[in-house]
């Protein structure tokens, strides 16, 4: 007579069906020494939804024939969410995020905000998923579903792809130390600021907007890329070095 599922959360609540035989006319369910509630009930299955219970308990089901013998139910706490890492990603989600915490092993959905992923159960611990994409930029819910009930309190935060314009001024001598400002979208989260592959020093002015002052470099246009935890984006050819004059 088997059960499915036969785990569920302590507070109870769980739908759970029983199959077998004769089980038409089924007067109680017990899980351990408590009653479920019955639901649904034909000659080869009962459905029920479980009480609340701790640890493993004994199933049986009572009709006018008597009593069966019993079948395992583990009842299994809420998870616990510890850590979320990368804790920001891109709108368009597809980055992968991992979550630990306790009783994650039994987890059928992350849910980031309105959005759920399914995700990959690494151990009890541990928990790896692919982030669906946002609705749009800003913080998010994320909550755990297990066979033990739903954990919240975690946030993930949706960043848009950067933009940027044109570096002002956007030229400078070969020796660097040149100021410029870089105009843009979501600049917020900037990391790092190169040109021509050469890391700059930065200061975030605002969403809109990012300082730097260029590294040496050589004469000649030169890409300029500005790297956000929404992503990369290039400026291709964006500031020129001008060699200096010699006599």
């Amino acid at each position: 007579m088997p059960i499915s599922p036969n785990q569920g959360s302590t507070g109870g609540g769980t739908t759970v069906t029983i199959t077998g035989t004769n089980l038409a006319g089924a007067t109680a369910v017990h899980f351990g020494s408590k009653l479920a509630t019955i639901t649904a009930n034909t000659a080869t299955s009962v459905t029920v939804t479980s009480p609340s219970g701790a640890g493993t308990v004994a199933v049986t089901v009572t009709t006018a024939g008597g009593t069966s013998n019993p079948l395992s139910f583990f009842y299994v706490g809420a998870p616990f969410k510890s850590s979320l890492s990368p804790v920001s990603g891109v709108t368009a989600g597809g980055n992968t995020v991992t979550i630990t915490g306790t009783g994650l092993s039994s987890a059928t959905a992350v849910a980031f905000g309105a959005n759920s992923a399914t995700p990959t159960v690494v151990n009890d611990s541990t928990l790896t998923v692919t982030v669906p994409a946002g609705a749009a930029a800003g913080a998010v819910g994320v909550s755990v579903t297990t066979a033990g009930g739903t954990n919240n309190g975690l946030s993930y935060t949706y960043v848009d792809t950067p933009t940027i314009g044109t570096p002002s001024p956007a030229s400078g001598p070969t020796s660097g130390g040149t100021a410029v400002t870089i105009p843009g979208t979501g600049l917020t989260t900037t990391q790092s600021v190169t040109f021509d592959g050469v890391a700059a020093p930065f200061s975030v002015i605002s969403d809109a907007s990012v300082a730097a002052v260029t590294p040496p470099g050589t004469a000649g246009a030169v890409d300029v890329v500005v790297t956000t935890s929404g992503g990369s984006v290039t400026g291709t050819d964006a500031f020129t070095y001008v060699a200096g004059p010699g006599i």
